[in-house]
Parts: C-alpha cells; structure tokens; sequence
C-alpha cells in the first residue's frame, strides 16, 4: 500500500529546513510559515509539539524549530531523487535510503526504535500505522540531533496512526 494523490509538495534542504518551515524559527514564525494562526494542539514531554490539521508536527528545542515530522496521508510530500519519503511502503524506503547513501556516500544511522536516518540530510525515516498497513513517515531533523547520541535517544518517538 502507498499513499498517491493530491497533496502539497515540499522541498529538503538539509540542516536548514524543509518546505516553508527553517530550522530555528519560533511557534508564532512556523504557524505564520504555515498560514495558520494556531496549532490544532500543543503536547508536552521533553521537546515542546505543536500539531497542525494538515499533517505536519512542529518540535521546538528551547524554543525554536528542530524537527519537522509529516504524516503518512496528509502531511505534504517531499522527494528526494524521486521517491516519495510520505507514504511509501516502509521496506521500500529503507532500501531506497541505503541505495541512495551507497550512491551519495550519505552518513546512515540506524535508531534506537530501527528507524533509518541520513543524518547528513537531516532525514529520519520511521512508520506510522494507517489502518492495517503501514507507511513511511518522515522527520526532518537538524543535523546535530542526529550526530549527537543524547539527541538521537530522544528523538520525538510519540506514536502516529492515522
């Protein structure tokens, strides 16, 4: 199963940001960035979270945009070399990202929870369970929470299912 459709497109550009959102921006620059005036919700725990309705959740490290995690269904979609990084099936995506790093000479690193991260692109590439099935979900990250081991442990790990 893989998610094909309608849906915003965003573009990577590592340790710096992805779509329209950068990293480091405040909650109000990210909601303004993302042409809303609110979250749908705020969550706590060890990163502040905000949630917005279309499929995007903003983490703030001291109060400033780190990491940027889409949904599988209706978050926007990113490319990278022509793969969809939302949506895909989830075995498929990891060979695509081993392929890719063999190809790029990219830094792969495997987390805690076995999610597969190109940590020079700031790309970590995890599941979320839609229905019976599962799908790729992806997080942009800044490069240092990848590089750093205290980071990598706490990577925002909340569960996603759709």
């Amino acid at each position: 199963m893989s998610v094909v459709g309608e849906r915003e497109r965003w573009e990577l550009r590592p340790d710096i940001g992805v779509g329209p959102l950068l990293f480091g921006m405040s909650p109000a620059e990210v909601a303004e960035a993302l042409l809303v005036s609110e979250p749908e919700s705020r969550v706590g725990g060890p990163y502040g979270q905000e949630d917005f309705s279309d499929g995007v959740k903003a983490f703030y490290d001291a109060g400033r945009l780190a990491c940027v995690a889409l949904d599988a269904v209706i978050g926007p979609q990113v490319w990278l070399d022509g793969f969809p990084l939302a949506g895909s099936d989830p075995g498929q995506g990891q060979q695509f990202l081993l392929d890719h790093a063999a190809e790029h000479g990219n830094c792969i690193l495997f987390t805690p929870d076995a999610s597969l991260a190109l940590t020079d692109l700031g790309i970590l590439l995890r599941d979320q369970r839609v229905g019976e099935a599962r799908l790729t979900r992806p997080l942009f990250v800044k490069e240092e929470w990848l590089e750093s081991q205290y980071y990598r442990d706490h990577l925002p790990l909340e569960s996603a299912t759709a």
